[in-house]
């Protein structure tokens, strides 16, 4: 199998990165601004935790979407971030996959297995970039 030059490679990766960002910004603002019973709606989760509880998830979400891009504000303080930051988000969805397998919510389900296709080559690339040679 060949493999692609560094530079396709590394524009691939920052592709998902943008994307993971979009999402866990969107999701992240979504739950920090929308009443309960909209989200209820729209997640059915949310109607067995407290208010704060999805107020304090939408705020982790914001937190590693900015962190999923933190290398474009400072590279070398940057990269570590990134890495543990897609290795939280990694956490995260397949959490929040049980969960959604639990409630059988299959649209969020196959939302949550699509995430983790997203973000488990941003972190396996990116850890190994991170790695000393």
């Amino acid at each position: 199998m060949r493999h692609w030059p560094e530079t396709y490679r590394n524009l691939a990766i920052w592709t998902l990165q943008g994307w993971l960002a979009m999402f866990f910004l969107a999701a992240g603002y979504a739950k920090l601004t929308e009443p309960m019973n909209m989200l209820v709606i729209l997640l059915s989760w949310p109607a067995q935790v407290s208010l704060e509880m999805v107020r304090a998830l939408g705020a982790v979400e914001v937190l590693l979407a900015i962190a999923v891009v933190a290398p474009l504000f400072s590279r070398s303080l940057g990269r570590p971030v990134l890495v543990l930051a897609s290795m939280l988000m990694l956490t995260l969805e397949t959490t929040m996959l049980v969960i959604h397998v639990a409630y059988f919510d299959w649209g969020h389900v196959a939302t949550n297995v699509g995430l983790i296709l997203i973000t488990a080559p941003v972190f396996m690339q990116r850890t190994r970039e991170a790695a000393p040679n």
